[in-house]
């Protein structure tokens, strides 16, 4: 039985952090399969950075 997963992420957000963080061109060849661990971290990591600073701004 296979379960899909929801993504928290948009498309977009994934799509932009994969650019600044220098492997969307493996995105592109591949598929988000193909990434690396390490860089599907650091795309989570700079998100809730991201997620972070917005609700700092928000709160002031």
């Amino acid at each position: 039985m296979s379960r899909r997963r929801r993504s928290i992420m948009s498309d977009q957000l994934k799509t932009e952090l994969a650019k600044e963080l220098g492997f969307y061109d493996t995105v592109e060849k591949e598929g988000w399969g193909g990434i690396k661990a390490k860089d599907a971290g650091n795309m989570v990591k700079r998100a809730i950075e991201l997620a972070e600073r917005a609700a700092r701004k928000s709160d002031l």
